[in-house]
């Protein structure tokens, strides 16, 4: 494969020698070494045959040593005789001799636009449209080297301008236009000069001194190749050597000296640090040109723009070694090609892309020395033609007979070239010749580069260049399954692909399958190494040309490295070998290495893609809502598009995040183990894909944070509960879950009660703390309902705890907790346990007697008629009843204390429970049908009247006591109700009524003082006239001040007053 197709024969048997060759348009003209002038057609294929217009004989009277045609003036620029004469078309007389130009040597011609704008004065390569730069106008330059001068020529839209000279030091042999300003020429092989047209300054070119011999240089040809140089220096083609130099590009020359290619600036210094290397001096290069319709037009012509991706260079018989062509056997005892060679190399990677043996057939063993000799007839750039090449027999019997044939070679289209360079792996010459080409050249061109770029990153990854792959994947937001198929199993899961499958995954050629051979093998072949891992057969390592195969026996080299030179080859050798034994370095780590990159690649993916989410409104917490990642088939996850994650929809963003997050967390869980926690609280990680990963590891901690960060806590709580049996302590075994439990929300009610269930059989105290827990609040009533399916006491410690810590009002818990201890207590009682019933009891009668949040005559009208009195009497107090709660008291209970203790607890002076004690003194006077004997009621009635005389009624009291009750029994009670309230009502009485009388008789002698204001009397405080303002009068001598000035008048009389 190569960039130009097998090149055909134009024309065959032309008996005159070429001399010089040009094309414009379907026109071919060649110039003989007799002066003739031949005028052909020829078509682009070969179906169209090349045919003879016209011969113009001895147009010069000398050879015609250069062509050009200068389509500004319609004319033939001719160089004989040491001088250039323009010929017009298609008459081409009479002959316009440019008399400037004697003593011509070459000349080089440059087209080009430039603006009248004052402020672009530097002229433009046509093809490149500006806007706003004035008007173009269409400039043709011809340079011609003469002896120490160089003359110029210019033409501006056709009209001719004023010739320029330029005095040089030294004779130009061969010059090229590096721009429309800077001239390069050289005047020996060896030696080149830089000059320019503006400034008229010339620079000799400096170049580094090569640090070794090439090994393509001669002393590595073979005998047979110094054998065929007799007949081809017999026709004058190599007997004086002349200067090589091509222009690349606008800033840019590649110059040869011996067998090393050198790129020079305008500056006329070396622009890159790569060279070339051929394997022998050639004897011509050029450039290769494929046309561009440009887009700026002129009234009577449109110009084209230049394309020089390739220098071609012509080498001798016997420099090429076989291996160096494609298709070739070396089945012959010679390993160099014994014909001459055109070697094709890219002016943008200076690599050897393609080398063609002449003539063009197939090297064979029958092939034993050249026998023909080759000429670049490089045509000038103004005719934008494709490049010829001129093949002459050595033999001067067969050169007479059989005559000179022309080859062309053809470029192949633009996207041929493109796709063959991706076939074989060549991503970066085929991106550097996407980089040269102007859009309108290659289809698409943006996204090509962008595919290329992508394939030439999975190839730096194969090589281990993990560093430039994920960088490219980065810029190219390359979808991110793609770039995780790339790993190993135990990263990418079920998108791995193999590695020959990497290249058709980026939208590369897949691969060809190798076919049998069915040639019989060779019997002795030269050892070639095979070719490293990732590295592919016939790809470039650099810029020199590829490792020469060894060499053959008989040959120059062989004989000439003998002595010193083979000894002190020899001890080198040995010393490398044994220092190769001795030091040997540790094989990197590729495998970590690579995982640290995508690393770097996922971290930078996964903040961007939260980014684009959150414009949304998704986040990583509703991660469980989407649908999962394993429901999505693996060439749809592949497939998905690659493109700035602001050009995605919600769908495809959620499938790149789940992406990147898994393979963050096996990357994670492989070399940076420590970092998986926050990862799996929050994030987009597929849980069916790293969980058993997780339990390989015992990583179970991470795998709880895991399913919880995905809302499946049914599989975090089965691990917790299996994770327990592990454990001895009760506390160790059950607080993990319990801790877990208490974070979940209201949502999931059903899964906090069914996997509570194991806890409570455990250890009910330590179970009890989930539903306490303040990280969550859980609705209460089915919690308690819940709870009392349990057990009906773990039921009322839940709304103990509301009430008490949680400050809980609701009626309904109320209600339901004095319910659930009148029901425990009831319980408690047919199963005998009377330590528990005595405990709930006490619990009940303390809570319907200290809080007023329940209903009262509902839990009365649930207590059992024979039993539970003292709840029965508490709940008739609280209904208002007291008569039958003391009756209860008494009765029932005969608890004389505590009917005491609640008359004590109701007594209200001046309200409906002021008789209270009177109404419990006539229970224990007054006793009803189901009463105790009497006798029984008297003693406890006389100490009530004893303790409590000042809060019953005297008169009802007496009435009540029956008559077997003497005075002595109730003398205390007589003697408080008879007199302490009668003396104390009295006293009260007449104090208050002497009071009374004292504060009228003060009020009318107060009231009986006057005082009288004239306008002359003045207030004592101030010294001013008292007139109509506000007064105050002092007591008890009236003296009369100003209302202000009162306080301070009252501090002054008190202060001289004794």
């Amino acid at each position: 494969m190569g960039p130009f197709n097998a090149p055909d024969v134009v024309l065959d048997g032309f008996k005159e020698r070429p001399e010089s060759l040009t094309v414009q348009g379907d026109r071919l003209y060649i110039g003989t070494s007799t002066g003739n002038l031949h005028i052909y057609t020829f078509g682009e294929d070969l179906e169209h045959a090349t045919q003879l217009v016209d011969t113009k004989k001895s147009l010069c009277r000398r050879s015609i040593d250069q062509l050009a045609f200068i389509k500004d003036v319609n004319s033939l620029a001719v160089l004989s005789e040491a001088q250039v004469t323009l010929f017009p078309h298609p008459t081409y007389s009479p002959p316009t001799p440019l008399v400037k130009t004697k003593g011509a040597l070459c000349f080089a011609v440059h087209v080009g636009v430039e603006y009248s704008a004052p402020d672009i004065s530097g002229p433009s390569t046509p093809g490149t449209p500006s806007k706003g730069k004035g008007v173009p106008a269409a400039v043709t330059k011809l340079a011609v080297g003469c002896r120490r001068k160089i003359v110029l020529y210019s033409w501006k839209d056709g009209d001719p301008q004023e010739p320029q000279e330029f005095t040089l030091a030294h004779s130009p042999r061969a010059m090229v236009f590096i721009n429309s300003e800077v001239v390069c020429w050289g005047h020996t092989p060896t030696d080149y000069v830089v000059t320019s047209l503006k400034t008229s300054s010339t620079v000799d070119v400096s170049i580094p001194i090569p640090t070794a011999t090439s090994s393509g240089s001669i002393g590595s040809m073979s005998m047979g190749a110094l054998s065929g140089l007799g007949g081809y220096m017999t026709l004058g083609l190599g007997a004086k050597a002349k200067p090589c130099v091509a222009s690349l590009n606008e800033s840019e020359a590649l110059i040869a000296k011996d067998n090393n290619g050198f790129i020079i600036s305008t500056e006329g210094k070396p622009s890159r640090s790569e060279t070339i290397d051929w394997a022998a001096p050639p004897d011509e290069i050029g450039n290769a040109y494929k046309h561009l319709i440009s887009g700026i037009y002129f009234p009577d012509r449109h110009l084209v723009a230049l394309v020089k991706p390739y220098v071609f260079a012509t080498l001798p018989s016997g420099s090429v070694p076989t291996s160096q062509v494609d298709g070739s056997a070396a089945t012959s005892a010679s390993t160099f090609i014994p014909s001459p060679v055109v070697e094709i190399r890219s002016s943008i990677s200076l690599s050897i892309v393609q080398t063609i043996p002449f003539p063009p057939t197939a090297i064979t063993a029958n092939a034993s020395t050249a026998s023909h000799t080759i000429r670049l007839l490089t045509p000038s750039p103004t005719s934008r033609s494709p490049l010829f090449v001129v093949s002459t027999p050595t033999d001067r019997t067969a050169a007479a007979n059989s005559g000179s044939a022309i080859w062309r070679f053809q470029m192949k289209p633009w996207n041929q070239q493109i796709d063959e360079l991706v076939e074989g792996g060549a991503y970066t010459d085929a991106l550097a010749l996407l980089d040269s080409l102007d859009a309108a050249l290659v289809a698409d061109k943006e996204r090509r580069q962008s595919q290329v770029r992508a394939l030439q990153a999975v190839d730096n990854f194969r090589n281990t260049k993990y560093d430039e792959a994920i960088n490219a994947f980065l810029e190219l937001d390359i979808n991110p399954a793609k770039v995780v198929a790339l790993y190993p199993e135990s990263i990418s899961g079920r998108l791995a692909i193999p590695q020959d499958e990497w290249i058709p995954l980026f939208g590369g050629p897949k691969p060809r399958l190798p076919e049998p051979s069915t040639a019989p093998q060779p019997t002795a072949m030269p050892a070639v190494d095979s070719p490293k891992a990732g590295e592919r057969p016939g790809t470039p390592k650099s810029v020199e040309s590829p490792p020469r195969a060894p060499t053959p026996q008989g040959s120059i080299r062989g004989v000439l490295k003998t002595g010193l030179e083979g000894i002190v080859a020899a001890a080198k050798d040995d010393d490398a070998a044994s220092i190769r034994s001795v030091r040997r370095p540790p094989k990197p780590d590729n495998f970590h290495r690579s995982i640290e990159v995508l690393m770097r690649y996922l971290s930078d993916r996964r903040p961007k893609i939260a980014g684009a989410l959150q414009q949304f409104n998704i986040s990583s917490t509703q991660s469980h809502e989407m649908p999962i990642l394993s429901a999505t088939s693996k060439e749809d996850l592949l497939n998905l598009p690659n493109a700035p994650l602001s050009a995605l929809t919600p769908e495809e963003l959620v499938r790149f995040a789940q992406i990147v997050d898994t393979a963050l967390f096996k990357s994670y869980l492989l070399v940076r183990p420590g970092l998986l926690g926050p990862l799996c609280r929050v994030g987009w990680c597929e849980v069916s894909e790293v969980e058993e990963l997780l339990r390989e590891r015992e990583k179970y901690q991470e795998m709880i944070y895991l399913y919880n960060g995905r809302k499946m806590h049914d599989k975090a709580l089965s691990l917790l509960r299996q994770l327990s049996d592990k454990e001895t302590d009760i506390r160790d075994k059950l607080m993990p879950t319990v801790n877990y439990l208490q974070r979940l929300g209201p949502e999931h009610l059903d899964q906090i009660f069914e996997h509570s269930k194991w806890v409570f059989e455990q250890d009910r105290d330590i179970a009890f703390e989930i539903f306490t827990s303040e990280e969550a609040e859980l609705p209460k009533e089915p919690v308690a309902d819940f709870l009392e399916r349990l057990d009906p006491a773990i039921c009322a410690r839940f709304i103990e705890y509301l009430i008490s810590d949680r400050g809980e009002t609701s009626r309904d818990f109320h209600d339901r907790l004095v319910e659930l201890y009148l029901r425990m207590t009831v319980a408690a009682k047919k199963r005998g346990d009377d330590e528990t019933r005595k405990k709930t009891y006490g619990k009940l009668l303390h809570f319907i007697d200290t809080t007023e949040f329940f209903s009262a005559d509902r839990l009365f009208g649930l207590l059992p008629p024979e039993d539970l009195f003292e709840a029965k009497a508490i709940l008739l107090g609280r209904l208002g009843r007291h008569d039958s709660a003391l009756e209860v008291y008494v009765y029932r209970l005969q608890d004389y204390l505590k009917a005491e203790e609640y008359c004590k607890r109701v007594y209200q002076p001046g309200s409906p429970t002021a008789n209270v004690f009177l109404t419990l003194l006539r229970i224990y006077l007054l006793p009803g049908p189901s009463a105790p004997p009497a006798a029984e009621l008297l003693p406890p009635a006389l100490d009530l009247i004893s303790r409590h005389s000042p809060r019953l009624d005297p008169v009802a009291t007496l009435q009540l006591l029956p008559p077997l009750v003497t005075a002595q029994d109730v003398k205390a009670f007589l003697l408080e109700s008879l007199r302490a309230p009668v003396f104390d009502t009295r006293v009260v009485r007449n104090v208050h009524k002497a009071r009374e009388e004292q504060v009228a008789r003060r009020l009318m002698t107060l009231q009986s003082k006057r005082v009288r204001i004239t306008d002359s009397r003045i207030c004592p405080q101030c010294h001013k006239r008292l007139g109509g303002s506000v007064i105050a009068v002092h007591a008890p001598r009236g003296e009369v001040t100003h209302y202000q000035c009162r306080e301070a008048f009252a501090v002054k009389l008190k202060e001289t007053r004794p």
